[in-house]
């Protein structure tokens, strides 16, 4: 029984393993371009629905083809609970939470976010087919979690 070779046999595979798991997270990074988001501010719980640009919030267009989405989570449900972006256009999420902290998980996207009270969230996406997507709550937020979801319909 050769322990040195067994030994070298195991740092191989982990190395290899390392070297794997690496270029995994090279590989979603750079070329899916999943990343965490940037802190794009904050913003006071108390009067975040007096503050700008949450005192309105839904979806506005910014620019030919583009277009941004205020967004307030708040117990149990999300302001606004129904989303309509064009397809084919780029879509800016602007986020928070008003009391505790929700999730913002949008199926069938890469967009997956936590909303917390005091910060803003920021997210970009191309909607390219039509279509809905349901827009849930991912982030155990008291008692009404399971009836916070709300859509993104694509037209």
């Amino acid at each position: 029984m050769d322990v040195q070779r067994y030994e070298k046999i195991f740092l191989s595979l982990s190395a290899g393993l390392l070297v794997i798991f690496l270029g995994a997270l090279a590989y979603a990074a750079v070329g899916m371009g999943i990343h965490l988001p940037g802190h794009a501010g904050g913003v006071d719980p108390r009067t975040v629905r007096q503050t700008p640009p949450f005192d309105s919030p839904g979806v506005r267009q910014v620019a030919p083809g583009r277009y941004e989405v205020v967004l307030i989570g708040h117990a149990w449900a999300y302001e606004p609970n129904e989303i309509h972006v064009p397809a084919g256009t780029e879509v800016r999420f602007r986020a928070t939470s008003a009391d505790v902290i929700h999730g913002f998980l949008i199926e069938g996207t890469r967009l997956n976010a936590m909303l917390i009270p005091g910060e803003i969230t920021e997210l970009d996406y191309r909607f390219e087919d039509r279509g809905e997507h349901l827009l849930i709550c991912h982030e155990y937020c008291g008692v009404g979690h399971h009836l916070m979801f709300g859509k993104v319909v694509v037209e």
